[in-house]
């Protein structure tokens, strides 16, 4: 069985330290369990590691850590990427200040993932984002990109919910 292919935001790698958001940090640290047991094939982008470089000490030192216990890819910046996320801009799915949350729809899309995981709710996971990255991607020759919760991808193989 071919596994998934997720792309993580950095708000993913953020939350496995989030003692504000206890309920985000476990299951994140349930999913990347599964990362560490093999069960998906995990993207990332340079946007990412740059997000992360930004946090203050000590958590950036530990998310960091974090990366290189697992197996992930760093998928490479092109120039499609930087086109397909100036379309996301121009189609007024999220400002240009918030150009790096486009960025990391086009890597997901340009790489062909499957997914991609994401806490960012104003940005990312939200009805307006999901549909209108569907109109963008259709028009453009992309296929529809799903975002995701950890919550979202785990809670599909728990035993322990009625």
């Amino acid at each position: 069985m071919k596994k998934p292919r997720i792309y993580l935001d950095s708000s993913i790698i953020s939350h496995l330290d989030a003692p504000d958001r206890l309920d985000w940090q476990e299951d994140t640290r349930r999913f990347w369990e599964g990362v560490s047991a093999g069960m998906y094939e995990v993207f990332i982008s340079p946007v990412v590691i740059a997000e992360i470089e930004r946090c203050r000490e000590p958590k950036r030192s530990y998310l960091l850590e974090q990366l290189r216990l697992i197996e992930c890819i760093v998928l490479e910046k092109t120039d499609e990427i930087g086109e397909l996320a100036q379309r996301y801009v121009d189609a007024d799915i999220l400002k240009p200040k918030s150009f790096d949350d486009c960025q990391h729809i086009a890597y997901a899309c340009v790489h062909n993932c499957d997914m991609i995981l994401s806490w960012n709710f104003a940005h990312l996971v939200n009805v307006k984002t999901i549909s209108r990255v569907k109109g963008v991607n259709a028009l453009a020759g992309y296929k529809e990109m799903p975002i995701y919760t950890p919550t979202m991808l785990i809670s599909g193989g728990r035993d322990d919910e009625t």
